[in-house]
């Protein structure tokens, strides 16, 4: 099994959780919005699709970037089947 770390891009507040654990994700769909230091909005994606096997933080934590936010468990396709 493959696992994806969902992690902060920047030092801010989470505004938004998208996704719930146990919930499918699908490539490049919002996870997370962030407000960063400069009260922009940062949207939080990932080019991977899975199980969310954990979320790390919810609306209102404080983040650092590197700070995991959520464990994605990939669907890995494997090709060619004997």
């Amino acid at each position: 099994m493959f696992y994806e770390i969902v992690t902060s891009p920047c030092y801010g507040t989470v505004e938004k959780v998208a996704i719930d654990k146990d919930s499918r994700i699908y490539e490049w769909e919002p996870l997370f919005a962030i407000k960063n230091m400069n009260g922009e909005l940062e949207v939080i994606k990932m080019g991977c699709s899975g199980e969310v096997q954990s979320l790390e933080v919810e609306a209102g934590d404080k983040v650092i970037p590197g700070m995991v936010l959520a464990y994605i468990q990939e669907d890995i396709l494997i090709g060619g089947s004997d």
